[in-house]
């Protein structure tokens, strides 16, 4: 039986600083694809995607699936997700819960992030602009669902290849709607393969989520993958 991995409804917010360096030594361009998360404890190297994460509006309509390039927002060693006894601070504050959000909407640590500034918004991450825009198609900071890819299990896993992310369709097909993108280097859990139209030469797809699908032309799975 796979494990799934943690899932949490958090506030986001755009990143933007355009022409920056990410934690990860990543150049941050225009319409780019990563998240923030505030650990120093989960930035991926600079072009993998080690820490990867599942990002959704919360009516389910669009994801992305986007690697873990920088630190932040509000604080840099505040791995929420993680039960107490591994949480490196604020491990009074209940599992999922940022300690920016604890902060600004309960006035836990007075009301201040690690570094003893005023927080100003609950965000337990921010979005490239293109995760943002493209992959989310928001127009405001707002509450999403993040799931942790890396805290569950898979039959296989697979890297994003191919440079512009991939599109996420809702089924094995060229033409099925899109359910959102991939991000190039995203590491992402392959749970099972179908056959479906043909890319680039191969008819296998492979599903990484719920009604989540993508082609194996630009998928390079580290293991045999079963079939749905």
């Amino acid at each position: 039986m796979l494990d799934r991995p943690l899932t949490y409804r958090l506030y986001a917010t755009r990143e933007g600083l355009v022409g920056g360096t990410t934690s990860s030594g990543h150049r941050i361009t225009e319409r780019d694809h990563f998240v923030a998360l505030p650990s120093t404890k989960t930035v991926s190297v600079k072009g993998r995607g080690t820490f990867t994460v599942r990002v959704c509006r919360t009516d389910g309509t669009r994801c992305e699936y986007a690697p873990v390039w920088d630190v932040g927002p509000w604080n840099e060693h505040d791995d929420y997700w993680n039960p107490a006894d591994r949480r490196a601070t604020f491990g009074s504050l209940p599992q999922g819960v940022p300690e920016a959000q604890a902060a600004y909407q309960d006035g836990f640590n007075g009301g201040k992030d690690e570094r003893g500034r005023t927080v100003r918004n609950p965000a337990g991450l921010d979005l490239a602009d293109g995760t943002f825009w493209d992959g989310l198609g928001l127009n405001g900071n707002s509450y999403v669902d993040v799931t942790f890819l890396w805290t569950g299990s898979a039959p296989a896993t697979g890297v994003v290849t191919g440079g512009a992310p991939l599109v996420v369709r809702t089924s094995a097909s060229n033409d099925a709607p899109p359910a959102g993108l991939a991000a190039d280097a995203a590491q992402v859990p392959i749970e099972c393969s179908v056959r479906g139209d043909s890319v680039d030469g191969t008819t296998r797809w492979n599903r990484i989520g719920p009604g989540h699908y993508v082609s194996g032309a630009h998928l390079r799975a580290d293991a045999a993958v079963p079939a749905c």
